[in-house]
């Protein structure tokens, strides 16, 4: 996809970090963006920034995990704009634990944003790009769904299942000789809300028991400090989708893997080896280059 002139981007999650670095590369092109969010509050004050400095904008309250939400979403975006050209299902949580001491409601809180957000919207979206055949589809991967990261099972579960997904409709479409993209979005540590996610918790998913709630929310030894030292910026996030949709490139990366991670697993996995036990503080490394 080269052009970007008056065409339409949806965002899920656009209201903050890595969706709002997007919102605001995109608007730099000349799109038309539609910004969807939990938060409204938060969504409507991205969305008057982007209006402010010449953006047109619409704003769509979103649960990417509720699938009417999402069915409402590409319904407004469809009737407001006409088309949609660009969907990036991005919106995430996490939710951190010890494997045997996460309950129900912490696997079912990130897979339903981090995973269904990204069925639905691939769902909601992708017939529509398929029938006009033009258009990119990205969703919002992570290192953590290309090598496995101790103490984080649910998010790795679910960012493995938005890679696999991804290739898998990859492969649908060029089966069926369309021309839309698809790309996954591998980002490592970025400076995002992420590790903030216990406050978009719905209430019937909430966990009273204070061990597990804190165990969820408290820091890796020394993970702070290389957030705040190495993290990246949203917007190196948002300049490496664009270029990967410029490029029509599957997998887009933001860090360099500095330690190897990725084929030390695949190797393992050549070699009847056994898996690298991996922390999140390997993904805080310098940007990739290309």
């Amino acid at each position: 996809m080269q052009d970007f002139e008056g065409k339409v981007a949806v965002i899920t999650g656009g209201a903050s970090g890595i969706g709002l670095g997007m919102a605001t590369r995109f608007a730099a092109e000349g799109m038309r963006l539609v910004l969807a969010d939990i938060e409204e509050a938060v969504l409507e004050e991205a969305a008057a920034g982007l209006r402010e400095n010449g953006a047109e904008v619409l704003t769509v309250q979103t649960d990417c995990g509720d699938a009417a939400s999402m069915d409402n979403l590409a319904e407004e975006s469809l009737a407001h704009y006409g088309s949609v050209h660009v969907v990036c299902n991005n919106a995430g949580v996490g939710a951190r634990g010890t494997m045997w001491k996460l309950g129900v409601n912490d696997w079912e809180f990130v897979l339903r944003v981090n995973l269904w957000g990204v069925i639905h919207g691939v769902r909601v979206f992708a017939p529509h790009l398929v029938e006009q055949d033009e258009g990119h589809i990205v969703n919002t991967g992570s290192m953590a769904g290309l090598v496995s990261v101790s103490g984080t099972g649910p998010y790795n579960v679910s960012k493995h299942g938005v890679v696999t997904l991804s290739e898998t409709l990859y492969g649908e479409l060029q089966d069926a000789g369309s021309n839309v993209g698809v790309s996954v979005l591998c980002p490592g540590i970025i400076r995002t809300n992420l590790r903030n996610s216990e406050r978009n918790r719905p209430e019937h998913l909430r966990d009273l028991d204070a061990e597990a709630v804190k165990e969820r929310t408290q820091s890796t030894p020394g993970f702070s400090d290389t957030v705040r030292l190495q993290a990246l910026s949203p917007e190196w996030a948002a300049e490496c989708v664009f270029e990967g949709i410029k490029a029509n490139r599957f997998y887009i990366l933001t860090h360099d893997d500095h330690e190897g991670q990725i084929p030390r697993r695949h190797d393992a996995i050549q070699n009847d080896g056994n898996p690298a036990v991996v922390r999140s503080t390997v993904f805080a490394g310098g940007p990739i280059e290309r």
